[in-house]
């Protein structure tokens, strides 16, 4: 598999520490996503924080990255990303954050340079509506919500 060439941008030498996202193992689809916080964060029981992560991304026209929870801190510690998966577009120039949230009953103690989410980078296609007065049918037809069953 031939890699795609992604600019990526350290936004400050204050960062330099913050390892930018990297694959955990060969097999992986997620880069690993650090925090780039200046000291430790603790996160309450239902509270949410925007983690700086240091860097910035220059996505080429038709690619997305998708910003993805991580299973680990999830499982252990129920912290997850409120708008997962957050997209970040190709024309976003901008520090790359991850929305972070507490879901569980305990206090979470965020450390610099923690792995708090991955990033994977897909191709998109953009689409133009064909207004019509019918869709065509199929066996399922309006069906959703349960509708097989358990």
């Amino acid at each position: 598999m031939t890699p795609l060439s992604i600019g990526i941008l350290r936004l400050s030498e204050a960062t330099s520490d913050i390892p930018l996202p990297s694959y955990a193992t060969d097999g992986s689809a997620g880069l690993d996503i650090c925090a780039a916080v200046e000291e430790d964060v603790v996160l309450h029981p239902g509270e949410t924080a925007l983690i700086p992560t240091g860097f910035a991304i220059a996505l080429p026209q038709g690619y997305e990255a998708q910003v993805r929870p991580r299973s680990g801190l999830a499982v252990k510690h129920q912290v997850g990303i409120l708008n997962s998966p957050g997209t970040i577009d190709s024309d976003y120039r901008g520090e790359v954050k991850v929305i972070l949230t507490n879901f569980g009953r305990k206090d979470f103690h965020l450390k610099r340079g923690e792995r708090i989410a991955q990033m994977v980078v897909a191709e998109y296609t953009r689409i133009a509506w064909e207004e019509r007065k019918n869709l065509d049918e199929t066996t399922r037809g309006a069906g959703g919500f349960g509708h097989t069953g358990l």
